[in-house]
């Protein structure tokens, strides 16, 4: 491989012009701003690259599909990644133009350097320079770049269910999210699933006043106050009905993988912000990889500005997200969490706001071993191998609808707030990215067999 990073190292200017240039293009899912631009300009990289390239309709935004394909019979890798990006908002706490991108401090400053544009061309780059090097690949590539994984991935499931037969593959390769905080590489092999919930409740069609309506009018904030009472006890437990049927408990193996991974407190408390933090390494990642969580993620009813205003709101509402592991099936937990919502509180409206599967793959298969060497060789050390991550990717389409083993190594460095201001990826980190890539098409090309 040394003539191969030889030569990347010969290009690094080049590359980084050609990542800036995909930075600049805006692609808000969200907000469908630039993301079928950012889709054609990706197209054309990557068919620079060598990979022949089409852009794949579907009912939200497009797919951009690329392969190179050696030989029928070869082992087969299934890139996946994500050109679409969150909102820069708030504008003010840039301290650069987020479309802009900037290095400062041996860091690129933009939206979507880290998640994901960044890591996606890292994997474009590293096929064009092992084409450019060797000639051809040592393995058959395919890479599915989406445009609506901020926004839940909504049209993923239905895409790969339509090309099952298409996107076969042996393994499905991802680089996204951060290295872990002590600056060693990540193998992750499995993600938590989340259900995004609405409730809404209501009271009189207008806010009254709090003493003239008081004790006349009823108020929806506290049905929902006393409908979160019936969710969940004093210690935690979820008390909807059949919440935790189809948990499958972790393999000993996997626990014992828990107990050797690296925790720092100190450094928990400070990346968490947290300082009341006290737990052991064990039950932290256990909590994060292997447990499910009932989490408020926002309420809102009534007056919340400056002073008082002494009303009884007629609308409450309340977002919630529950992130499920192996086995749980979102639409099952929502369909459980209505039936509950309709014996407590029948008048309380529900809303299902989107949904992805968890997803787990076992570390003991060949191909985990191979990539977790690979990332060994570039990073010189070993990586830190987590059975799942505590947020939450579309990974199930890969090892639940095509039946593959799936693997996630971040190359961003682990403060790259990405989803926030100033998100940031080191410039090495870029090069080492596309080296890693390369290294582990290399080895699966050179010790796996199908």
């Amino acid at each position: 491989m040394e003539a191969l990073f030889s030569y990347i190292d010969d290009k690094r200017d080049q590359y980084l012009d050609q990542l800036f240039t995909l930075l600049r293009q805006p692609s808000i899912s969200s907000q469908n701003i630039g993301v079928k631009e950012c889709a054609d300009l990706l197209k054309r990289m990557m068919e620079k690259a060598g990979l022949t390239t089409e852009i794949m309709e579907t009912p939200g935004q497009p797919i951009v599909y690329g392969e190179r394909i050696v030989h029928k019979d070869a082992f087969t890798v299934l890139i996946y990644g994500h050109y679409d990006v969150q909102p820069p908002d708030p504008l003010e706490d840039w301290l650069s133009e987020p479309f802009d991108p900037t290095i400062r401090d041996g860091k690129i400053f933009a939206r979507g350097v880290g998640d994901n544009k960044g890591q996606l061309m890292a994997q474009v780059l590293a096929i064009q320079s092992y084409l450019d090097v060797y000639g051809d690949l040592p393995v058959n590539v395919k890479c599915v770049f989406e445009g609506e994984e901020e926004s839940t991935s909504v049209h993923l499931k239905a895409f790969v269910e339509q090309h099952k037969e298409k996107l076969m593959a042996d393994v499905v390769y991802t680089s996204d999210g951060p290295m872990h905080p002590n600056g060693a590489p990540h193998v992750i092999l499995g993600v938590r699933g989340i259900q995004y919930v609405e409730l809404n409740a209501y009271g009189a069609d207008v806010d009254n006043h709090s003493g003239n309506k008081g004790g006349v009018v009823p108020n929806p904030a506290w049905k929902l106050v006393e409908l979160l009472q019936t969710m969940r006890d004093e210690t935690g437990k979820i008390l909807i009905d059949g919440f935790y049927d189809d948990i499958i408990p972790p393999t000993e193996s996997e626990l014992n993988l828990l107990r050797s991974l690296p925790f720092d407190l100190e450094e928990a408390k400070v990346t968490t912000s947290y300082s009341s933090l006290s737990m052991e390494g064990e039950d932290y990642y256990r909590k994060l990889a292997f447990e499910p969580t009932f989490n408020i993620a926002g309420f809102t009813s009534g007056y919340g500005g400056e002073g008082s205003k002494t009303i009884i709101p007629a609308k409450a509402t309340l977002k919630m997200d529950m992130r499920l592991v192996v086995d749980q099936n979102p639409e099952d937990i929502f369909a459980k969490f209505k039936n509950h919502v309709e014996k407590y509180a029948p008048d309380v409206e529900v809303k299902d706001l989107g949904f992805m599967y968890p997803s787990r793959t076992s570390l003991d298969l060949p191909v985990v071993k191979s990539i977790t060497t690979s990332v060994s060789k570039v990073y010189e050390q070993a990586p830190v191998v987590l059975p799942s991550l505590g947020g939450s990717l579309p990974d199930y389409v890969w090892t639940k609808i095509l039946g593959l083993p799936s693997v996630v190594v971040p190359y961003a460095n682990a403060d790259e707030n990405n989803h926030s201001p100033n998100e940031n990826m080191e410039v090495e980190l870029f090069y080492q990215g596309i080296k890693c890539t390369c290294q582990v098409l290399h080895d699966l090309g050179k010790f796996i067999e199908k």
